[in-house]
């Protein structure tokens, strides 16, 4: 097979459109992993008893062991459980996503449409799609703008990037209003590109050595994938720990 024969795409592909809106092979993927880490805590809240068996004790050890490095690094218990939460989800979704990538039946089952000349895959792993990657950036982005705007208050969170205290106050701030907005761009293309360039990786190798050589790059994705699911989860819980840090204390 020669290289002009591997057709990779970069922007996700239509599938079937709802009206006027198209629903892409990406969209479709994060349905699917929202599907099942739903049913996963309705199986869990359902079977959680007060007496745990062992497979009970080790999730709520890693639970707690989570909740505590939290409340560590927030310096609040409190506020450790009210983003615990989103903290979670945040992982989970990611990391579900990436797991699930390389499950037989994604992005091997294909569909032919009308003019296009390749197969499109009916499943695509969504984080390969910048559309995805720039949403959860910008969750987590309102996220640590209003938990500062809401724990610190308006005027003295605001006061991190306008300060006319002083030429140089005023510079700094400047600089910090510049590196909140490119946290949105981090946030968005470290998780894109990690990911998308693992899912060229594994496709350039699978079309020339088909067999055995992909297996150790996906095992190697796989931890990737769980890596970058944690540094998008912990990022998030440091921010947010900058954020509602008052400006004397950084």
């Amino acid at each position: 097979m020669s290289m002009k024969e591997i057709e990779i795409s970069i922007a996700a592909e239509p599938i079937f459109h709802i009206g006027s809106f198209p629903v892409t092979n990406t969209l479709l993927m994060s349905w699917i992993v929202m599907a099942i880490l739903i049913v996963f805590a309705l199986v869990v809240n359902r079977r959680l008893k007060l007496h745990p068996g062992k497979i009970q004790n080790a999730f709520e050890m890693v639970v707690e062991y989570i909740w505590d490095f939290m409340a560590e690094m927030l310096e609040s218990k409190k506020l450790a459980k009210r983003f615990f939460p989103l903290i979670a989800t945040l992982f989970l979704f990611i990391w579900v996503a990436n797991m699930i990538e390389f499950t037989p039946g994604i992005g091997s089952v294909v569909i032919h449409e009308e003019g296009h000349s390749a197969a499109i895959p009916l499943l695509r792993s969504m984080n390969t799609d910048l559309n995805v990657t720039v949403a959860l950036a910008i969750v987590a982005f309102l996220v640590i703008e209003v938990s500062g705007f809401l724990l610190l208050g308006f005027f003295k969170y605001g006061s991190k990037f306008i300060n006319f205290g002083s030429p140089m106050k005023f510079f700094i701030g400047l600089i910090e209003m510049v590196s909140e907005l490119g946290r949105l761009l981090s946030f968005s293309f470290r998780l894109f590109g990690n990911i998308f360039a693992g899912e060229v990786l594994i496709v350039v190798i699978a079309a020339f050595v088909p067999f055995f050589l992909p297996i150790p790059f996906m095992a190697f994705e796989l931890f990737v994938g769980t890596i970058q699911a944690a540094i998008f989860a912990l990022l998030t819980l440091s921010f947010i720990k900058i954020a509602i840090t008052p400006v004397e204390h950084h």
